[in-house]
């Protein structure tokens, strides 16, 4: 992990407790030991550093300065129609260490019934994902996963509010635009299941106002699109 990331249980005042997987971490990769000066922030809160004033097989017991704020978010909010779990996970870590703090799960006609059912979508399996982005980047800040598992609501009832004031674009390989290139302003990206959004899909999301656009002929996985197309949206 680059980052010690610290929930409020963990802190009192000026100190801090650490145990469980941040532990052996510590121990077993930065092979701290008492005086070890360490990476740290606190969950939604500051960044800073932290001296180890006293680290066992226990636990560890941390001094801390916490003084900076986290990196700025991306003014991107991302619409996904629900992937197999195992490339969620992947692609969770990925959109957080970019910088995603607004996340939407979808539904879609390609998208298996039995994803819906996976442990992986419990809120704690999912803030497990968002924490080990943020440890990556360097960054605090948890985002907001929103669940929605009828289509057709969602796009009627839910996505014109979501979309308001912001350039709402759907990526689709058979899409006639060109994907914009640091666009610079706030951006909602809807992103398919693996294959696309089907026709009556992709005709629903152009009613509510998003233009369909693409990055190029091939077709690519969920975890692999997702990062290319926000990073041609916000380059670093």
């Amino acid at each position: 992990m680059n980052l010690l990331i610290l929930n409020t249980a963990q802190i009192n005042g000026t100190k801090a407790t650490v145990t469980g997987r941040q532990l052996e971490h510590l121990k077993s990769v930065h092979q701290a030991t008492d005086g070890a000066c360490v990476r740290v922030g606190e969950v939604n809160g500051l960044v800073g550093t932290a001296i180890i004033t006293q680290i066992d097989s226990q636990g560890a017991l941390l001094d801390l300065q916490l003084d900076t704020p986290p990196p700025p978010p991306l003014p991107l909010t991302l619409v996904m129609a629900l992937p197999r779990p195992k490339m969620l996970r992947r692609t969770l870590q990925s959109v957080t260490s970019m910088g995603v703090k607004t996340i939407y799960l979808i539904n879609s006609a390609r998208v298996e019934k039995s994803f819906w059912q996976t442990p992986f979508l419990s809120e704690s399996a999912l803030e497990n994902e968002l924490l080990l982005g943020l440890e990556q980047a360097r960054d605090t800040l948890l985002p907001s996963i929103h669940l929605c598992k009828l289509f057709k609501p969602f796009v009627e009832d839910k996505l014109g509010e979501i979309i308001a004031d912001s350039h709402a674009l759907v990526a689709h390989p058979t899409g006639a635009v060109p994907c914009p290139v640091d666009i610079k302003k706030p951006t909602t990206l809807i992103v398919g299941p693996e294959g696309g959004f089907i026709p009556y899909e992709i005709d629903k999301l152009k009613e509510v106002g998003a233009e369909a656009v693409t990055i190029g002929a091939r077709i690519l996985r969920v975890e692999t699109a997702v990062p290319a197309l926000i990073s041609r949206l916000f380059p670093s």
